[in-house]
């Protein structure tokens, strides 16, 4: 059986995780999901009650199942063939290219950071993590996160850890409900509850602005 795995999301940036381009990767943060999911688990980050913007809690910022697990060197080095919009372009007009993901080049050792959604700060932590979990089957929400049914808000966690083992009793009906909704995989329901503010030190949880949900759109 696959597991579940279940966390709040602070700061929903489009960056971790990454829902462009038709598919949803989770590169950086969260180390501890990326390290030990595999293909057909399912990650689902949900609102924080303490979001910026509001209180989500309770809700579904996003759910990905997994289709391929590769170790962040071999995304690094497969990234220019087959996801070159996951290299951030930091100047570019496209939000989806800004929020590139593979954000460490492996050609060098130790692997150089390249300007992106984070610093030197969030270094230790990324590459903890060891992997990048990509999806094309994935649903993402953002700042349209909808609210759980009472019978799945088990799987909420309001701290920042992450839920696995504890959320077995839910998996069937996690996937269940998914499927009620008749929604199409790969798509953006909803766009990034905050967009992060380039001109100060870019890192995960930093300073952020809010978005109306158009004026950042990709071109």
């Amino acid at each position: 059986m696959p597991r579940l795995f279940s966390y709040t999301i602070p700061v929903d940036d489009g960056a971790a995780p990454n829902p462009f381009g038709g598919l949803c990767t989770l590169t950086i943060c969260k180390p501890g999901i990326r390290r030990v999911a595999k293909r057909d688990d399912w990650v689902a980050g949900l609102g924080s009650k303490h979001a910026p913007s509001a209180d989500l809690s309770g809700r579904l910022v996003y759910a990905m199942r997994v289709g391929e697990v590769r170790t962040m060197k071999e995304y690094d080095r497969l990234a220019p063939t087959r996801w070159p919009s996951r290299i951030p372009k930091i100047d570019s007009r496209d939000l989806s290219e800004r929020l590139g993901d593979c954000i460490y080049d492996f050609s060098t050792h130790p692997p150089k950071q390249r300007p992106g959604v984070h610093d030197e700060a969030n270094r230790e932590t990324d590459l903890s993590g060891e992997n990048a979990l990509i999806a094309t089957h994935f649903f993402y929400f953002g700042s349209k996160a909808i609210p759980l049914p009472r019978q799945l808000l088990g799987i909420c966690n309001q701290t920042q850890g992450h839920r696995s083992d504890a959320n077995a009793p839910f998996v069937q009906s996690f996937i269940a409900w998914l499927d009620s909704l008749h929604l199409t995989p790969g798509q953006l329901y909803g766009w990034p509850d905050y967009i992060v503010d380039w001109g100060s030190a870019p890192h995960c949880g930093g300073r952020a602005r809010q978005t109306d949900g158009e004026q950042d759109r990709p071109c």
